[in-house]
């Protein structure tokens, strides 16, 4: 029997597998059948190639086979940064059917060259711990917790099991176009990095996941309307990494500059979009709203609690908002019904 991680937990309930019907959630699927895992899998058609309805035929066609639900959604996205906008709707899709199933973790095929492709590129932008290690063996989005079962197999063992066992999979032919910086430097450097020295790299990733494990500490956000607040964490990197997370779960990715930006200042806006705020011991993220007219008791009473000017805009329109601020400020009366 081969080996996954986390087989300890995804032997605890029913998983759901994100399945595009290509090499690597190919051999996910049947290694999980093959250790007796519980799960369905999840595919999106986006209709962007000629074979997208065969994938989706094949995807239905496995899972009946299997007797595993197969859950299908259909979309064609229009217009620039497609990567990014194709990955918030599958996983608004996954979030759904967690919810509505009651799934216990989502599955990924993510495999041990991605993982190389991914540190070299941010490597190359100028990136720490947290983003070199961008794709981590168990992870949190959006409140759902992903399991990456296949993270310590690289490619070539993966296709090798799969011609082993006869195991069909369908190809994207756009892997090979190098025009695609993921591409590039799969082509150029990880590759051949991979062949030479999986062993190490593979011990190399387990080290520093757990490195990382050690020095960040993990950042949970609540959330009182478009209000996000979290605990101040113990260290900078921590700050840095929890926010990051957190606005990209939004939508919005960090410009470095900005990353900067927060490690001196107690307040800040990014992108024109949100304000992230933090007192001694809570850290904020919440739209931010400019030029909003105020009257004179609830900026009387934002000062009183300490509550920073770049928030209140937002706070002024959202009673769920407001009254998560002065709870966790410790306002010692009720608001007033008026």
């Amino acid at each position: 029997m081969r080996e996954l991680l986390h087989l300890d937990l995804l032997r605890e309930g029913k998983s759901l597998l994100a399945f595009s019907g290509g090499v690597d959630s190919t051999a996910l699927f049947h290694l999980l059948l093959e250790n007796g895992i519980d799960f369905d899998i999840a595919h999106v058609n986006y209709h962007t190639r000629p074979t997208s309805d065969d994938e989706e035929c094949s995807a239905k066609t496995l899972a009946k086979h299997h007797h595993r639900l197969c859950h299908t959604h259909s979309c064609r996205l229009e217009g620039g940064n497609f990567e990014h906008r194709a990955r918030e709707e599958r996983y608004r899709f996954f979030g759904y059917l967690m919810q509505k199933h009651g799934y216990r973790y989502l599955l990924t095929a993510h495999q041990l060259n991605d993982r190389l492709e991914w540190l070299m590129m941010q490597l190359c932008r100028g990136a720490g711990l947290p983003e070199l290690l961008g794709i981590r063996s168990r992870d949190r989005h959006d409140g759902i917790t992903l399991l990456r079962p296949l993270l310590e197999w690289d490619r070539e063992s993966i296709e090798g099991y799969l011609h082993e066992q006869h195991i069909p999979y369908f190809t994207d032919e756009s892997n090979a176009d190098e025009r695609y910086t993921r591409n590039f430097f799969r082509h150029r450097y990880s590759a051949p990095l991979m062949r030479e020295h999986r062993d190490a790299i593979r011990r190399s990733f387990r080290y520093l996941e757990e490195d990382s494990d050690t020095l960040i500490q993990p950042m949970v956000f609540e959330h009182a309307g478009d209000l996000c607040f979290a605990p101040v964490p113990n260290n900078t990197r921590s700050l840095l990494s929890g926010v990051d997370a957190q606005l990209k779960s939004l939508g919005y990715v960090m410009k470095n500059a900005e990353k900067e930006k927060l490690k001196n200042l107690r307040v800040a806006v990014v992108g024109r979009k949100y304000v992230v705020s933090m007192d001694q011991d809570y850290v904020f993220i919440a739209p931010y709203q400019s030029g909003v007219v105020m009257d004179k008791g609830f900026r009387e009473e934002c000062r009183r609690l300490n509550v920073e000017s770049k928030l209140r805009g937002h706070l002024y329109g959202s009673r769920e908002a407001w009254e998560a601020i002065r709870r966790l400020k410790g306002a010692p009366t009720p608001l007033r019904s008026d």
